[in-house]
């Protein structure tokens, strides 16, 4: 059994959902792009009240629209009733490596976003994904040209150039937007 690992080398990768059947089986919601990937990257981790605790996954399969798992830990529907909404976690070297133009969430999380006009528009504070595009939400700070908050769209005509080494991204996205 693996040591449990530093909150800070870990990624979220999904959730816990409603109980399904009488056997322990929950819902798991993916937050990775192929969805059913979260089941190749091991081990997971549980987020609880008490710490993160380690969760193996017996049996998967696809349902429907969604996923459903069946776990070690969880023995029955009655534990199951109360692992609705635990999110799950790996550490991040376990996470396959990314294409040269490809980046985790995570990892932009924190960065500083500069428009061609060399104006600093905030940090970004959250990713997420509409139907059309992924959208960074660019939060103002003491720092930023104002008090703007700005959602941006990850889209190659938008995002010109990022910056791993100095965390920022370069933005085509005039401040009167």
């Amino acid at each position: 059994m693996s040591s449990t690992p530093n909150a800070s080398d870990l990624m979220k990768i999904g959730q816990l959902k409603k109980p399904y059947g009488i056997k322990g089986w929950l819902w798991v919601f993916s937050d990775t792009d192929d969805r059913t990937a979260i089941f190749d990257m091991k081990p997971w981790w549980m987020k609880t009240a008490t710490g993160m605790k380690p969760l193996t996954v017996k049996a998967w399969r696809e349902q429907g629209t969604g996923l459903v798992a069946q776990f070690e830990q969880i023995p029955d529907r009655n534990v199951a009733e109360t692992m609705n909404g635990v999110t799950v976690w790996v550490e991040q070297n376990v996470l396959p490596e990314t294409a040269e133009d490809e980046y985790y969430w995570s990892d932009l999380v924190g960065m500083r976003v500069m428009n061609e006009q060399n104006e600093y528009l905030g940090n970004i504070t959250e990713m997420f994904e509409t139907g059309a595009h992924d959208i960074m939400r660019v939060a103002a700070n003491s720092d930023s040209l104002d008090n703007e908050e700005r959602l941006i769209p990850w889209h190659k005509q938008t995002v010109i150039e990022v910056d791993t080494t100095e965390k920022t991204v370069l933005v085509a996205w005039p401040s009167d937007y």
